[in-house]
């Protein structure tokens, strides 16, 4: 769970860093590098374009992912267009102000990242989330029935285990799996509020 609530930040510094080791690709960043004492030095020479876009499929990526836990679409509607205005800098626009182009979808993404972590980390998440001795949970989960395939969404106790479910539609009556501490890390699509802040369960 820690490392998908961190894609769009890995993507959006992964994005700046690109840009920052590649002053001749990037000239609003040559004083960064020249600070650094790279002078003109390329360092992924010819793989500059590529590991940029893939930065920013992976930043964006990072956001819808968060959309998908906590629903707040404004990062999202921010960083789409950001990442669109960088694919259509490098593919589309052959003026000389493409460059414009690039650094507003780069701003756009890091505006984006930054207002999705106050979001999510600093100003409360969302009506599913709560704090868990200390840390941010979610607390909704999808139950999925091995012996129907019925799905059902449900919002997980932080003070119990659940440990018997009963399916609504095949009335079969969930345990948990061995090695797993409640039906939710079992069967859900998210793990009980415990698992989430890394401590035992019951």
């Amino acid at each position: 769970m820690k490392l998908t609530s961190n894609i769009d930040k890995l993507g959006t510094a992964g994005l700046f860093l690109t840009a920052i080791f590649s002053p001749c690709c990037f000239p609003l960043f040559a004083f960064a590098a020249s600070a650094l004492g790279l002078g003109s030095f390329e360092l992924f020479g010819g793989w500059t374009m590529w590991i940029f876009q893939a930065m920013v499929l992976i930043s964006v990526g990072g956001l819808y992912i968060s959309y998908r836990r906590h629903r707040c679409m404004y990062p999202l509607m921010v960083a789409i267009p950001s990442g669109l205005l960088i694919f259509y800098a490098y593919h589309i626009n052959d003026s000389d102000y493409w460059t414009y182009f690039l650094y507003a979808g780069m701003f756009g993404l890091l505006i984006a990242t930054i207002w999705n972590y106050k979001r999510n980390k600093m100003n409360g998440t969302c009506d599913t989330c709560t704090t868990y001795n200390g840390k941010t949970v979610e607390t909704q989960s999808t139950l999925t029935c091995p012996n129907c395939g019925h799905k059902k969404t449900e919002i997980m106790p932080t003070d119990a285990c659940v440990y018997f479910y009963e399916c609504e539609k095949c009335k079969t009556r969930l345990k948990p799996l061995q090695g797993d501490c409640c039906v939710y890390c079992s069967y859900g699509t998210v793990k009980c509020p415990p698992i989430q802040a890394g401590e035992n369960c019951c």
